[in-house]
């Protein structure tokens, strides 16, 4: 069961929470419990295949809402490519995400998120279509809308920040038509996220739609990102080692995944968030006080977040206790100048390609390391570094390969509604329906 983090008595199911997204009072969804794993779970860990080691962490998650059979389908069907762990340099790994359909770490999110969804629609023949609005900074809108294109009963609309998503990212969420809609809001992410929170919470649409969201305030968006963690443990096979994760952190979805897979008992030491100049949590680990910011613009766009959703999941698994917090969590900030020479740095050194996402996971973790040398360090490359290609190719100055698929998608025709404000969206979702 899942609770809102605003009302404890607002207690509903994973089907209620997957398709409602935000709780009515605006606040995120949260576990009421988290299970720890089982002794024989760790006894047969190194025996599993990827698929069944999925099944065991995220059963628990959807209870028996979903049968056995289907679940572990939809996982089947989730995470149906490699998430290898490379060496990069000694005792320093990078956990490459960017294997899936769309080259990033949500494609995971949003496959298991539509499987589900599709689930229930077909099990309980739904009569009316869903809406799945979501908010995107860059990664998340194409990963949503590859995970839900085509997909009967669900319509997709896309909102981004016009001007602040990389070429290719923008065409993998305005090409695929059928049942995806995009939408470029002239603004930053958290104006697009405070418009979608918005359409939850407007009680006009709500008589008219079903509405949910794509994020990762959607705990089902979130949940199998835990999954990441206990395949780089499993690869590494690093048992009684001190294993440290240096996470890329824009919504903070991400890092909060990891940290739910320590409370399910994954021996992970310490976690590094490393943002870009959005800095609202690395000033918070400082200070003991969170004070949202207005969002920068940098070269790492997925991470432009100024009051970041998922933190407050993150206080809540630690009880709001800083010093308890402080103890797991170290969090720095990078300017683009130093993310660009962390791609440098890699490429040089070892002739390993980093997206602008991983160079500040990278950097977050060599400077957590100077302090604590004998650790293992884990990166998480979130996308490909062909995202962002002109950054990449300008900081190494030489020209990479193109995949076949990324050619093929510059041929199609980005399809697009321009809108200003509230208003313009909500008459869009209401003669869109």
């Amino acid at each position: 069961m899942y609770l809102s983090l605003g009302n404890s008595k607002d207690i509903v199911s994973f089907k209620e929470a997957l398709f409602k997204g935000l709780a009515p009072d605006k606040s995120l969804y949260f576990p009421t419990k988290i299970d720890k794993l089982s002794n024989d779970f760790w006894k047969n860990l190194k025996k599993m295949n990827t698929t069944s080691l999925a099944y065991e962490v995220l059963r628990n998650f959807t209870k028996k809402e979903i049968p056995k059979e289907n679940l572990f389908e939809i996982i089947k069907k989730t995470i149906d490519f490699d998430f290898p762990t490379v060496s990069v340099e000694k005792n320093l790994y990078s956990l490459e995400l960017f294997h899936g359909p769309t080259m990033a770490f949500k494609d995971v999110g949003a496959k298991f998120m539509s499987g589900c969804m599709n689930y229930f629609i077909e099990a309980e023949n739904f009569k009316n279509k869903v809406t799945v609005l979501v908010a995107t900074s860059g990664d998340t809108g194409g990963a949503v809308a590859n995970g839900f294109s085509g997909v009967d009963g669900v319509d997709v609309v896309i909102l981004y920040p016009k001007g602040r998503v990389s070429e290719i990212q923008e065409l993998q969420l305005t090409t695929l038509g059928k049942n995806v809609s995009a939408l470029e809001i002239d603004g930053y992410f958290d104006e697009c996220q405070e418009m979608v929170k918005k359409s939850f919470l407007d009680s006009d649409l709500n008589e008219k739609l079903i509405l949910t969201s794509a994020n990762s305030i959607n705990i089902a968006r979130l949940i199998p990102q835990m999954l990441y963690y206990f395949i780089a443990y499993k690869n590494l096979n690093i048992e009684n080692l001190e294993v440290v994760f240096s996470v890329p952190s824009g919504n903070f979805g991400n890092l909060c995944a990891g940290m739910l897979a320590k409370k399910m008992g994954l021996p992970i030491n310490h976690f590094v968030a490393s943002t870009n100049k959005n800095d609202t949590v690395p000033n918070f680990m400082k200070t003991g006080e969170y004070k949202k910011q207005k969002t920068i613009s940098t070269i790492t766009n997925a991470m432009d977040v100024g009051d970041p959703s998922n933190f407050v999941r993150i206080l809540r698994l630690y009880n709001n206790d800083f010093q308890k917090l402080k103890k797991e969590l170290t969090a720095y900030s990078f300017s683009d100048k130093e993310t660009i020479s962390g791609m440098q740095e890699l490429y040089f050194k070892s002739k390993y390609l980093l997206d602008p996402h991983g160079s500040t996971a990278y950097l977050g973790l060599k400077k957590y390391l100077v302090n604590n040398p004998r650790k293992i360090g884990v990166f998480l490359e979130t996308a490909h570094p062909i995202k962002f290609l002109e950054t990449v190719e300008n900081a190494i100055e030489k020209k990479i390969r193109i995949p076949e698929k990324i050619l093929k998608l510059r041929k199609k025709k980005k399809e697009k509604t321009c809108i200003k404000n509230y208003k313009e969206l909500k008459s869009f979702l209401l003669s869109n329906n």
